[in-house]
């Protein structure tokens, strides 16, 4: 199955390290993420599953494309939340109406919350050794 992707519907999410390459495909509503199924790769979870179809479910599109999303980096749940935000982005990019129902949801704001650094002399970026008095 060879697909053909144009530059121009592609929707770009990132969430912590994940960064999501998303396309929205005329379909039944097949989920492909990395050339797995979605299933698959999200492990059956039901809120990573629900997580990634919930901006097609709130315009009752769900089953009239297939997902196609080619992620990397970070874990599961950051992946996860890339692809929501791209699937959202794209669906903005594709029809204007959609930004008004979408935007109140929170599928187009970008979640920015990164780790933070370790720093020397702590154990973790906040974490002190213990003190003692004596």
């Amino acid at each position: 199955m060879e697909l053909i992707f144009e530059k121009n519907n592609i929707g770009l999410g990132k969430r912590k390290h994940a960064i999501a390459r998303v396309f929205l495909l005329p379909g039944e509503g097949n989920l492909i993420i990395n050339r797995i199924s979605g299933d698959k790769y999200l492990q059956y979870n039901a809120n990573y599953l629900n997580a990634v179809w919930s901006p097609l479910e709130k315009l009752n599109l769900n089953k009239q494309f297939n997902i196609v999303a080619f992620v990397k980096g970070g874990g599961l749940t950051g992946q996860t939340e890339a692809i929501q935000l791209g699937v959202a982005r794209l669906l903005c990019k594709m029809q204007k109406e959609n930004r008004p129902i979408l935007k109140p949801f929170g599928f187009l704001t970008r979640d920015s919350r990164i780790k933070e650094r370790k720093k020397y002399g702590l154990r973790k970026a906040r974490k002190a050794p213990q003190y003692s008095k004596r």
